[in-house]
């Protein structure tokens, strides 16, 4: 049964709020370290790292495992799941490209849940199994929901429910699929110079390495840390807390397989 007609959110409702619930407009470098740069300190790398830490800013890899109406689908999914609402949309951090690499080059953790298929295969199946939910309840692709609908199509996978009847759930456990592009989003998200330079995260310690590792003292080449008053936009749900279906036993005897 579809749900009675939700008009979608205001951008700015999704938007990070400050103290007095005022949406805080998007930056071009968020977080607490203004000014920081992980790329000014390139020159102390070696050309290996240098080079594949550019690569991650400069050269974003072409779709090649995805297909149609998967991608904006997972775009959507992504961004709820880490939203980027307080980026400036130039700074936006690419995601499901460096997913899709992954999955066409066949690269994993080493190992996989013994009740869920290859990812690759995962992927197919759960996209598949989100996209019929989105039908279902709005007769609309996934992308083009109302946020509040796409959050709670991704909550009923983190409670281990299945979405709609189709017949990945019947395949795979829905909150490992859930697990699974979470892992691979925040993987991505926190690869990338730009999330570095959000956290105050100095970057590659090799070959120059750390001076200064006590007492909470910066390098030279870091920032003074300087917080601001923030909170999840009322109209996202980000500020709930829940334990995902099934976490008490993920890691026990239900680990298995190999990629």
């Amino acid at each position: 049964m579809s749900n009675p007609e939700r008009p979608a959110a205001d951008p700015r409702e999704l938007w990070p709020v400050d103290s007095e619930g005022h949406p805080l407009p998007p930056k071009i470098q968020p977080g607490y370290y203004p000014g920081f740069s992980t790329l000014s300190q390139q020159a102390f790398w070696d050309e290996a790292t240098r080079r594949e830490v550019l690569r991650r800013v400069e050269s974003l890899p072409h779709i090649r495992f995805f297909q149609g109406d998967e991608v904006p689908l997972l775009e959507a999914a992504s961004a709820r799941l880490l939203p980027q609402d307080d980026r400036a949309e130039a700074r936006r951090i690419p995601i499901v490209p460096w997913i899709d690499e992954r999955l066409y080059e066949g690269k994993g953790d080493g190992f996989r849940f013994e009740d869920m298929p290859p990812d690759g295969e995962a992927y197919r199946l759960g996209l598949a199994g989100i996209a019929a939910a989105a039908q279902a309840r709005r007769g609309q692709p996934f992308q083009q929901l109302p946020a509040a609908d796409q959050d709670d199509i991704l909550k009923q996978l983190h409670h281990g429910k299945a979405p709609s009847e189709h017949e990945a759930w019947r395949r795979m456990p829905a909150h490992k699929f859930f697990l699974l592009m979470l892992h691979d989003v925040c993987k991505v998200y926190y690869a990338h110079p730009w999330a570095w330079d959000e956290i105050g995260f100095g970057g590659p310690a090799y070959p120059r390495g750390y001076m200064r590792l006590e007492r909470g003292q910066r390098e030279p080449w870091e920032v003074d840390e300087r917080r601001y008053a923030w909170a999840p936009p009322p109209a996202a749900g980000s500020a709930e807390t829940e334990r995902v279906a099934g976490q008490d036993d993920l890691y026990g005897t239900s680990q298995g397989g190999t990629h």
